[in-house]
C-alpha cells in the first residue's frame, strides 16, 4: 500500500513508548501495533486526532504517501 504509517518515527521524536501513547489516546497497544506496522485498512478521523493530540504534530507528520511503497 502506498501509505506509510510514521507512529514509531513520531514516538521516537517525542521520546514516547508504544504504551504510553496507548494509554493517552485510549487505543488498545494491539489496534496501535496493527496500524503502526501498516497493516491497517483504515483509520478513523477521530483515531488521527487523538494521536495528533498526544503526539503534538500534524497528521502529515504520521501518514506519508509514496508510490514505492
Amino acid at each position: 500500500m502506498p501509505i506509510i504509517v510514521n507512529i514509531d518515527v513520531m514516538l521516537a521524536r517525542r521520546k514516547m513508548s508504544l504504551t504510553e501513547l496507548s494509554e493517552k489516546v485510549g487505543i488498545t497497544m494491539s489496534n496501535l501495533s496493527i496500524l503502526k506496522t501498516g497493516k491497517a485498512k483504515a483509520i478513523r478521523i477521530e483515531t488521527l486526532d487523538a494521536i495528533c493530540r498526544a503526539l503534538d504534530c500534524q497528521p502529515g507528520d504520521i501518514l506519508e504517501y509514496s508510490d514505492q511503497a
